[in-house]
């Protein structure tokens, strides 16, 4: 069985969650405007939950369909939020998706972290693109993609609905002969 591989950054570990991270998941996913800004994430965050989404993640890996890592301070070792890949490896692809606690908003946590996971996706995995998606009403998902390097290639008007609302879903991507981590964070797999 293969594991899902640790990566670090200047001020970041990106590592697989264990069960006792589940609490802290619960926590900081279960907040009422991380879950308004992303499709999945449910709310109110129940009970279970957490235990039951890492307990996914070895199984999805070692079939090649996605990895998760904990975001983690570098220095303290406090969990800030989640980055993976779900994997398409068929087509060379994956999309990206993260999430940060919200009182870790604006320090450059999502772009860090997605920098280390894009150089893995494309040095280790061999994807040839990596494509990423945010709903209409989060451009700050967006602007992070921007960072990344990544491509608008369009909006899927009125796409989905979200506790009621209808929103638009902003697509972005980027190829591996695009790609470029020459100003990225150092990464060690």
């Amino acid at each position: 069985m293969k594991k899902i591989p640790a990566l670090s950054t200047f001020r970041l570990l990106l590592r697989p969650f264990v069960l006792r991270d589940a609490a802290e998941v619960q926590r900081l996913a279960g907040d009422r405007e991380i879950a308004a800004t992303t499709l999945l994430i449910p709310h109110p965050y129940e009970d279970g939950m957490a235990e039951e989404w890492i307990s996914a993640h070895g199984e999805n890996f070692n079939r090649g369909l996605g990895a998760v890592w904990a975001i983690t301070c570098n220095s303290a070792g406090f969990l800030i939020g989640a980055v993976g890949l779900s994997m398409k490896p068929e087509h060379e692809k994956a999309e990206l998706g993260y999430w940060i606690g919200r009182q870790y908003w604006c320090d450059n946590y999502a772009t860090e972290a997605g920098r280390a996971v894009l150089e893995y996706a494309f040095s280790s995995l061999g994807l040839n693109r990596v494509y990423a998606r945010h709903l209409g009403k989060n451009p700050a998902s967006g602007r992070v993609m921007q960072k990344l390097g990544m491509v608008y290639e369009g909006c899927l008007r009125q796409d989905v609905v979200k506790w009621g609302q209808v929103d638009d879903i902003i697509l972005y991507s980027v190829l591996r002969s695009e790609y470029t981590s020459d100003d990225g964070p150092q990464l060690s797999v």
